[in-house]
């Protein structure tokens, strides 16, 4: 099967599936708030010393007894590491596994544990071109990332400032019926982007939109917060705010190869992410003020 068109949710699809799924009067939405702020977190456990490679190619034996040498949580992590899924990792010439392993996923993360001026927005979404990962922030601090495999040189996937619509748990593509994307959450619901479970080859492949590892995708379709619809053609308040950036090097050899180098190659700092976030925070901070508008007026018409 060729690779998935992911242009393929249009406007008015977008709205109808997410009508067909849920109730949108103002007496139907969730009120439950979400700005209240969290405990203060945990700093994870130091990162690893430094990357194993394994090589896969032309070692069948070593091949074969790849995934028996490690966990489900260790494989999951070497996945994520790699940017690759379990039904493509034989299709890597090497692996990069961490000499130490430790239960904090947090530990192996690109993105800086905590950022400042993220603070006042409940969750945000980032996610990162150049080194095809994403995070997930809450209040300013970390709580989860992963990898992703966003849109090929053909496709690219379109960066800045989104926002979270409508979601499905199992959507079929209008492009092509066998695409099943699973877990998916719209995120431009005109050019029909999203993130969804899909393949990961250890490349970007997508056509634009952002495929997830399948624990990931499901994860995240429970965290972000969904558009607020009046009715199927009112918008009141939209969903959690989304920032993809960066580049990736199509012509250089895959970023996270790095590693073997230095354990920090892709480490980004504080003050990149909050010089990427400048520009879109006071629409963040209008949006997310209307959301909470929103939902105060919809609690009080309930009581």
């Amino acid at each position: 099967m060729s690779l998935p068109h992911c242009l393929i949710i249009a406007a008015i699809t977008g709205l109808s599936f997410w009508l067909a799924s849920c109730d949108t009067g103002p007496a139907e939405v969730n009120t439950k708030t979400d700005t209240a702020k969290p405990a203060p977190r945990k700093k994870p456990q130091q990162a690893p010393n430094q990357y194993i490679p394994w090589v896969l190619k032309g070692n069948d034996s070593l091949e074969h007894r790849f995934k028996k040498s490690f966990s489900p949580q260790q494989l999951h992590l070497i996945w994520t590491i790699n940017r690759i899924d379990g039904n493509h990792y034989q299709n890597a010439d090497t692996l990069l596994v961490p000499d130490v392993f430790v239960d904090d996923l947090l530990a192996y993360a690109p993105f800086p544990f905590k950022v400042e001026s993220l603070q006042a927005i409940p969750k945000i979404a980032l996610f990162d071109y150049s080194i095809q990962a994403y995070g997930l922030y809450e209040n300013g601090y970390l709580v989860k990332w992963g990898a992703t495999s966003m849109g090929s040189r053909a496709h690219p996937t379109p960066t800045g400032l989104f926002f979270c619509n409508w979601k499905g748990e199992e959507v079929q593509s209008t492009f092509d019926d066998e695409w099943i994307l699973k877990w998916n959450f719209n995120i431009a619901n005109k050019q029909g982007i999203g993130w969804h479970e899909y393949a990961l080859p250890g490349v970007p492949a997508s056509h634009s939109c952002l495929r997830l590892l399948a624990e990931d995708a499901r994860w995240m379709y429970d965290w972000a917060e969904e558009w607020i619809l009046k009715d199927e053609e009112t918008e009141l308040a939209k969903g959690t705010p989304v920032i993809v950036f960066g580049e990736y090097p199509f012509d250089e050899r895959k970023p996270w190869l790095n590693l073997l180098e230095s354990p920090t190659a892709l480490q980004l700092h504080e003050e990149e992410i909050e010089t990427t976030v400048a520009p879109f925070l006071e629409e963040i901070a209008r949006q997310q003020q209307k959301r909470t508008e929103v939902l105060n007026t919809t609690q009080e018409q309930s009581k």
